[in-house]
């Protein structure tokens, strides 16, 4: 059964593979994200009968807000949420860190994803809808010094918890937590590490499992 997917941080790696990905399994996607050039591209590639895009800034609730009414006005409803959209730091470590580049990841890797929780949840109650967001394995495991880490800490806390939240509606949540994805954060490929089409392979069979099968985390690595 075709489902309506909205996803965050669409207009590239792992969110445009995804909605690629969520297209050909049959679906139906709404795409958000900063860049509105790049996500009428990625439209006019699925088609207008599959996708529809929003431009928005993910850490502003009110447009976010926007983006969820827009969807269901288009769509008439809601299935599946994918937060997708975060950020890195380039300064690693807690004493050499840029205060100014965690105050942006927080912003983004932890209040957008409150953001759109908050907002999705009404629709997907009414659905017996899903939730999906994007942690990291940097999130369930300590490494040193690193504050994108404990982002992603908060990430995969908060995936677990909210798929016992949802649990009381019926409703499920997936938590994606893969290891280093070669995607346009780096500077330079690393073709031997995991690939967006991956990650939104993961998203898909969450999604696509049978409704009594509430897949509540997918960990990825890359297996070299």
């Amino acid at each position: 059964m075709s489902k309506i997917v909205l996803i965050t941080g669409a207009s590239s790696g792992i969110g445009k593979a995804t909605a690629q990905e969520v297209v050909k399994a049959g679906h139906k996607v709404a795409l958000t994200a900063r860049s509105e050039d790049k996500l009428n591209a990625l439209v006019e590639e699925l088609g207008k009968d599959n996708a529809v895009a929003f431009a928005a800034d993910a850490t502003c609730y009110d447009e976010q807000k926007k983006v969820v009414k827009q969807t269901i006005e288009h769509y008439g409803q809601l299935d599946v949420v994918f937060a997708n959209a975060g950020k890195g730091v380039s300064q690693a470590g807690t004493e050499n860190g840029d205060p100014k580049e965690w105050d942006s990841m927080v912003d983004i890797n932890i209040k957008a994803l409150l953001w759109s929780a908050q907002l999705t949840l009404p629709h997907l109650r009414k659905t017996t809808g899903h939730f999906i967001l994007t942690s990291s394995a940097a999130g369930r495991r300590p490494i040193q010094g690193s504050i994108y880490g404990a982002s992603k800490w908060f990430a995969y806390g908060f995936g677990q918890n909210l798929a016992e939240e949802m649990k009381e509606w019926g409703g499920r949540c997936t938590t994606i937590c893969p290891g280093v994805v070669n995607t346009p954060f780096f500077d330079e490929a690393k073709d031997d590490k995991l690939q967006p089409q991956d990650v939104a392979d993961a998203v898909v069979f969450a999604i696509d499992a049978n409704q009594r099968n509430s897949v509540r985390e997918i960990y990825l690595m890359p297996t070299n």
